[in-house]
């Protein structure tokens, strides 16, 4: 046993060195790979926030000084690595340098005194200037430029060439008062401003320094955990490699990569060295380690042995410790096996466990009274036919693979799920809300638990309350209408003259805010009942629904408000309440045509999408004011409005919030996109006829028959005018104000 142990741990030891030093070289690529792609990503954000800032000042035509610093803004706050103070710098002829002067003041560069060199015919001046390090004190601007190597020649190459260009290798001007320590190499980007007209005009250049020795370190020590050095070597324009900055890392670093990259119009080449004793994973004193741990355990090992052959007697009494140790245990599992069955015999709520199949493996006297049934049926397919399941309408069979148990055993969690329980154990039927969860996995079993609750009579208090809200609702319209009726009754009587303008304004007034008390009134009303009023399904035509809806509403609209077109395509018929259908169609296309522009077209389009089997999508789009994508997923909550529509339109916020609720109540699913078009696309499923039957429609009228309903809708009006109009507001009862005019259709489906 000891030479098999001593021989084992040698070889281990070899073998784990063998893996340390392939360790070693794999973690040294990946360190040099994540270094190289941090630089190469730096210094390409670097570059496209300079090459932002140039296309905002070339679309400047007066460039300013509280403009510069809004539009550096963003790189002061971007936390650029090693990054030098930015600025604007503007070529000056020589002999212009007074007036360009003059003229940057005007503009803001307050104090601004350009200082040319001598013997330079163009002199490149700093105007503007940024800090984007805290730490750094503001450079003076008016510094001429043109004569410094090599800055003069990075900036004339990128206005030749009229892109950006980096520079060799040097010290920054304001480096160059540090002490010699402290200095180190930088480069300078350098992007020219041009402006986009037919005619280009030269403006100047962006310009901002990178400070290599800070530039290198912090992407060492952040993507290569302090754990390798670095060289960050410029390949100048006359092909030679000059070091800039150097990093030096722990230990020796024996392991050595190196690559090429471009920044700009320059090759750059990253030089890492690491030492394989301190990379990640390969610790140089495991084998050592190893190697000692292997002969202790070698050893130990062949003393447990000695000590198990000559202990025997030890053995058996621990044997019969751990024994007795079991059984304590296994009657404390049958004491919590007890328990829990208490528990489950106790509770109220219905609880039934299933396995991976489906097979039933635990159901509580709860659940056995909920459903009406006891025992179970092994196959879920037969689940629906065995209890009588059905959606809240209380006639659509629910799908087996819609059921919480099968959406648990697929990982999907429910939570209220409603469903109503009919069969020979609870002939009226019972309505249920099931949640259900997949199995925790300690069970040691993949399975599904579902809770049920019975919550028939919640739902009829919940009804009551809406009958109780329809009462309340009617007598709260009852007296609007009155007040209406008496307010429109003044306005008509009062003489066109100027002293009573100011009366029949707020009269006028009144009748607007009765309006919008009454649709107030209407939206809570609809809010409170589209969850709890109960549902009468049929087979209903959604496309005559869409161009009755649509008709009526081009109807209603106002003489100065610009005419709708509109497309109702063919669609399938589904399986709703009509009346909750129709005020989901309402709904959506009165948002589509009051959602525009001012002064432009609504356009509203009603088509049918790709949706599931068993299920019918219904879309409709409109060229409107669309929706932010950040509001998109808050649309259909309640009293939710995007900014644009609280500030230039009227609403509740309720009503997406109310079709949501109807779509839910249908078992489908409703959402909201962005229209390829302009504007927006709302979508909504609802379930496919489950019978044959004759489908409920809203017959299209003829323009004459759309006429004879406005007209007699505008005489009811003039009569309960008349009915409800005071003694002293004008008219005598004997007198009959005019008939409002009937409006022409706007126009027919296109």
């Amino acid at each position: 046993m000891l030479l098999a142990g001593v021989v084992a741990t040698v070889l281990s030891a070899v073998t784990l060195r063998a893996a340390q030093s392939e360790t070693a070289n794999r973690v040294m690529d990946q360190r040099h790979q994540i270094a190289l792609a941090a630089i190469r990503m730096e210094t390409g954000r670097y570059r496209g926030m300079l090459d932002t800032l140039a296309a905002g000042i070339a679309a400047d035509d007066e460039l300013t000084w509280d403009e510069f610093d809004v539009a550096t803004a963003p790189l002061a706050d971007a936390a650029l690595i090693g990054a030098a103070p930015v600025a604007f710098v503007a070529a000056v002829p020589d002999p212009d340098v007074a007036a360009a002067q003059q003229r940057w003041r005007d503009r803001g560069a307050t104090g601004l005194t350009l200082r040319p060199q001598e013997g330079l015919d163009e002199h490149f001046f700093t105007i503007f200037s940024r800090t984007l390090d805290e730490s750094e004190q503001q450079s003076p601007s008016g510094l001429d430029i043109a004569g410094v190597e090599p800055l003069g020649t990075t900036l004339r190459a990128a206005r030749d060439i009229r892109q950006t260009t980096v520079s060799d290798a040097y010290v920054l001007l304001r480096d160059r008062d540090k002490p010699a320590a402290e200095q180190q190499q930088s480069f300078v980007f350098a992007v020219p401003v041009w402006t986009r007209a037919n005619t280009p005009e030269f403006r100047g250049w962006v310009v901002s320094g990178l400070r290599g020795g800070t530039f290198l370190r912090d992407i060492l020590t952040h993507v290569g955990q302090s754990q390798i050095s670095g060289d960050l070597i410029s390949v100048n324009s006359d092909g030679t490699r000059h070091p800039v900055a150097s990093w030096a890392g722990p230990g020796d670093p024996g392991l050595r990569r190196a690559d090429p990259l471009r920044v700009a119009d320059r090759e750059w080449i990253l030089e890492t060295r690491g030492d394989s004793r301190h990379l990640a994973g390969a610790g140089w004193y495991l084998p050592a380690v190893t190697l000692a741990g292997g002969l202790t355990l070698t050893a130990l090992l062949a003393w447990l042995v000695h000590v198990l052959a000559t202990g025997r007697a030890r053995a058996r009494i621990r044997v019969q410790e751990a024994t007795a140790e079991l059984r304590e245990a296994e009657a404390a599992s049958r004491r919590q096996a007890d328990l829990l069955g208490a528990i489950m015999t106790t509770i109220s709520d219905g609880v039934s466990v299933v396995d991976s199949r489906g097979r039933l493996l635990m159901e509580n006297p709860a659940a056995q009274q909920l459903l009406g049934l006891t025992g179970g049926i092994d196959d879920p397919a037969d689940w629906q036919q065995h209890y009588g399941v059905y959606r809240p309408d209380g006639r659509t069979p629910l799908p087996t693979e819609e059921m919480p148990l099968i959406r648990a055993l697929r990982g999907e969690p429910t939570d209220g799920f409603e469903v109503i329980i009919r069969n020979p154990g609870h002939p009226d039927g019972v309505l249920l809300s099931i949640d259900g969860r997949p199995l925790d996995p300690s069970a040691g079993e993949h399975g599904a638990v579902a809770v049920c609750r019975d919550i028939t009579e919640l739902r009829r208090y919940e009804t009551d309350l809406s009958i109780f809200a329809g009462v309340v609702a009617h007598d709260l319209k009852a007296p609007l209408s009155l007040v209406r009726g008496h307010a429109e009754l003044a306005c008509e009587d009062l003489p066109d003259l100027p002293e009573t303008a100011e009366a029949r304004d707020g009269l006028r007034r009144i009748v607007q805010a009765v309006d919008r008390m009454d649709t107030l009134i209407e939206t809570m009303l609809g809010y409170t009942t589209a969850r709890h009023a109960p549902l009468r399904t049929t087979a209903v035509d959604p496309a005559a629904l869409a161009r009755e809806i649509i008709s009526d509403r081009i109807t209603g609209l106002g003489p100065d408000r610009p005419v709708p077109s509109w497309s109702v395509e063919p669609l399938p018929e589904v399986q709703a309440d009509p009346a909750m259908l129709r005020h989901v169609l309402d709904n959506l296309i009165g948002n589509a045509i009051k959602y525009v522009r001012p002064g432009a077209a609504p356009y509203v389009e009603v088509a049918a999408g790709p949706a599931e089997p068993g299920r019918v999508r219904i879309e409709v789009a409109d060229s409107g004011i669309g929706i932010p994508d950040a509001d998109k997923p808050y649309v259909f909550e309640s009293f939710h409005r995007t900014a644009a529509a609280t500030a230039n339109y009227a609403g509740t916020g309720l009503g997406l919030a109310i079709c949501r609720r109807i779509v839910q109540r249908h078992g489908g699913e409703i959402g909201v996109e962005d229209n390829p078009g302009g504007g927006t696309r709302f979508w909504f499923t609802l379930p496919t006829p489950t019978h044959t039957e004759e489908p409920v429609s809203a017959k299209p009228a003829d323009d004459e028959a759309v006429r004879e309903a406005l007209e007699r809708a505008l005489a009811e009006r003039a009569a309960i005018m008349d009915a409800a109009r005071l003694p002293g507001l004008g008219a005598q009862p004997d007198e009959t104000p005019d008939r409002p005019r009937v409006p022409e259709r706007p126009n027919s489906p296109r």
